[in-house]
């Protein structure tokens, strides 16, 4: 059995073909955890309809595509400890597979399931959602650098990317399975369906071929690579930047997938800054990773990795006031406003964003990561968390910056486009 959670695909995907070399029938088993849909600590859930959505979505294109090589896909709302444990015992499986996740809640459910399970089944997990694996560091963990810059000089000089993980083989064995496993629905969770805003700058579906296409159009059909650095900063379009991360983000696509297409782009196309960024970008992501893999919990207190002391509040009127766009900056307003119709944000925005919640109104971060937490359809525990600290002053920014949010929005919406799409016209009249 194969224990799916942020690995939602076939292609380079380390379990699937070690289970399939392994053995002639392979389970996969997926869950929607229950505490997913229940209010957090500051009264937010800890996912959107629109990222549920998604997932559905990339679910579904995956169990086709499983199908097709005669794995069957089990899906369920329960918690895996109790979910996995069941199946096991009623299809005799003997070996489990999973991808390694190492903060707090996901270790206690991994406890929590090993625990429960028969003596008699093995379980193999692995380190595969990093662009440079855990293995190939030139540091031990407790060295690793708490500056980003001294990190990817390092690891652009003595790590090497592993290549694609082959294609798992085709079983031969038809599924074991009695029954279909329909996908839930939204209702199901208690959800209503939510229309995405025709704004949307992302319009993309969920799945693995969503993905590849998306990769196809950005780099080989318009080139878009190669402007990549030039247009990283922008605020509206598709194409600004390459809007990968959603599908990063549930591991419908692999950081290594987009590294080695780049490779293939700067061969056959061009390499220039652009080509670089991208892959720059992916350091960075696999950074934060390596930073909450080293700090654990640390990521989640108010004084983050740095044990810094702020004069933090907790005031509901202003977090209300920035969670629905009412606040006096209207470039603040006009992210926040994208970010509950569509679940995503420029990087650009994010950052101002994070910094006047932060460092203006000096709200207790981890309040904003919590609702970003639930809106983000390409939420990331650990981009999420670590990049909030580094904004917010208690992480791995060593001149705690504080952006300028009116120059901001004079430099990146000139003519104010951008906040007029989001907000009304009649503001600027």
């Amino acid at each position: 059995m194969v224990w799916l959670r942020n690995d939602l695909r076939f292609t380079d995907h380390q379990a699937f073909y070690e289970a399939c070399s392994q053995y002639d029938r392979v389970l996969a088993y997926y869950t929607f955890e229950p505490n997913l849909y229940s209010d957090q600590q500051w009264g937010f859930k800890k996912i959107s309809a629109l990222r549920v959505q998604f997932i559905l979505q990339t679910l579904q294109a995956l169990k086709e595509v499983l199908n097709k090589n005669n794995i069957s896909l089990i899906v369920e709302q329960r918690v895996a400890a109790e979910g996995i444990p069941f199946w096991v015992q009623h299809y005799d499986v003997v070996q489990l597979y999973y991808q390694k996740e190492w903060t707090f809640e996901e270790q206690e459910i991994q406890t929590q399931l090993e625990n429960r399970l028969p003596e008699k089944v093995r379980i193999t997990s692995y380190y595969d959602q990093f662009l440079y694996h855990p293995d190939d560091l030139p540091v031990t963990l407790e060295q690793l650098p708490e500056v980003f810059t001294v990190f990817r000089k390092r690891a652009e000089k003595e790590m090497k990317v592993r290549p694609l993980i082959p294609m798992p083989k085709m079983l031969q064995q038809a599924s074991l399975l009695e029954q279909d496993f329909p996908l839930p629905t939204l209702s199901d969770f208690g959800m209503q369906p939510k229309k995405l805003s025709s704004q949307s700058v992302f319009p993309f579906s969920g799945g693995t071929a969503a993905a590849k296409d998306r990769m196809a159009s950005y780099f080989w059909k318009t080139n878009k690579l190669s402007f990549y650095k030039k247009t990283r900063n922008g605020l509206l379009g598709t194409d600004y930047s390459s809007k990968f991360s959603p599908w990063l983000a549930n591991g419908a696509l692999s950081s290594r997938m987009i590294y080695w297409e780049v490779k293939k782009y700067e061969a056959q196309v061009k390499k220039n800054d652009s080509t670089y960024w991208l892959i720059f970008e992916l350091i960075w992501r696999d950074y934060f990773k390596y930073i909450s893999l080293k700090h654990g919990n640390a990521i989640f207190l108010q004084g983050g990795i740095l044990n810094r002391s702020y004069d933090w509040n907790t005031d509901p009127s202003s977090v209300e006031r920035w969670v629905t766009g009412r606040t006096p900056e209207p470039f603040v307003n006009a992210n926040m406003l994208e970010l509950q119709q569509t679940g995503f944000m420029s990087n650009r925005g994010r950052q101002n964003v994070a910094s006047y919640f932060a460092k203006n109104l000096k709200l207790d971060w981890r309040i904003g990561a919590a609702y970003f937490e639930e809106q983000l359809i390409d939420y990331d525990v650990h981009s999420n968390w670590c990049n909030w600290m580094y904004v917010a002053g208690v992480g791995n920014d060593p001149r705690d910056r504080v952006f300028n949010v009116a120059f901001q929005a004079e430099r990146y919406d000139p003519h104010k486009t951008y906040q007029q799409r989001w907000l009304q016209k009649k503001l600027f009249e």
